[in-house]
């Protein structure tokens, strides 16, 4: 009984450092600037990581002080938890798995729209119900105003492999046939700049002047040189958000899923041991 006690309390003292990555990562995911705007996503999985961390300190003190009722209550909310982290993370991988990406015929790069990202992401966080909020937060963030501060240049800023979804949202792959294969441009408008077909001339970042083709996209007649506008409430900006969820939730799934293997595994060797001790204390008996 004592032995089998001790084994499920290293268990839980596993399970306890395993809710540490599950925080972090959600912590991570709630400290981006873009993910500061959606507060539909910012949160389940901190909420997810302290509860397992609280319900394995239960199950510490419960095996450590031997009582049998706390264990069972533990094993029993820890299921549920694991249950609940699963569900996150199948959810979270549908809901990202649409890139918005397609093949340009002809071309060797591709370009991404709005209309490619799953439903629910459209639905939930880029609809008209919530973009206001939304666009007021990204416009109230430094996600453009720092651009100006790392790009001086014209060449410096298409050459910039840098810049995310949010600010430029489609970094293109171009081939040359001759040299440097593979080289980056930005041929896309993100949030802090107008469609490239729109023939903008490039004054700095977030300044753009004397259009050439108006009519070659809808966020033509958006782009507003007003810092505080710029391309917040084009289609192109939606799709630069959802592109960084869809980077920042793809990154965090590598961590929790890596977690969620070991919490099963320290589970069913804890459920083995609790039923092991209640076997020897009913034989006792």
């Amino acid at each position: 009984m004592a032995l089998a006690n001790n084994l499920t309390a290293i268990l839980n003292l596993l399970v306890l450092l395993c809710s540490i990555p599950i925080t972090a990562s959600g912590i991570w995911l709630a400290s981006k600037p873009d993910n500061e705007c959606v507060n539909l996503l910012r949160w389940p999985v901190v909420v997810l990581g302290v509860l397992i961390l609280v319900v394995s300190a239960c199950g510490f003190i419960g095996a450590y002080q031997h009582k049998e009722t706390l264990l069972a209550v533990y094993l029993c909310c820890m299921a549920i938890l694991i249950g609940l982290l699963l569900v996150v993370l199948i959810f979270a991988f549908l809901v990202t798995r649409p890139g918005g990406s397609y093949q340009v015929p002809g071309r060797g790069y591709k370009e991404y729209r709005l209309e490619g990202f799953s439903d629910w992401l459209r639905e939930n966080v880029v609809d008209s119900r919530n973009w206001g909020k939304i666009r007021a937060c990204l416009a109230d963030t430094d996600v453009c105003p720092k651009l100006s501060q790392q790009f001086i240049t014209a060449d410096q800023f298409f050459s910039s492999s840098s810049i995310t979804p949010l600010q430029a949202y489609s970094i293109l792959f171009c081939k040359q046939p001759v040299v440097n294969s593979d080289v980056k441009v930005i041929s896309a408008s993100g949030c802090c700049k107008p469609p490239t077909a729109c023939g903008y001339n490039f004054v700095n970042p977030t300044l753009w002047l004397n259009p050439t083709n108006m009519a070659a996209d809808a966020d033509c007649y958006l782009w507003s040189n007003d810092q505080s506008q710029l391309c917040y409430n084009c289609n192109s900006c939606k799709a630069g958000l959802l592109g960084n969820l869809r980077q920042d939730w793809r990154k965090a799934n590598l961590i929790l899923i890596i977690t969620v293997v070991v919490l099963i595994w320290v589970y069913v060797i804890a459920c083995s041991a609790f039923r092991n001790a209640q076997t020897e204390n009913l034989s006792r008996k």
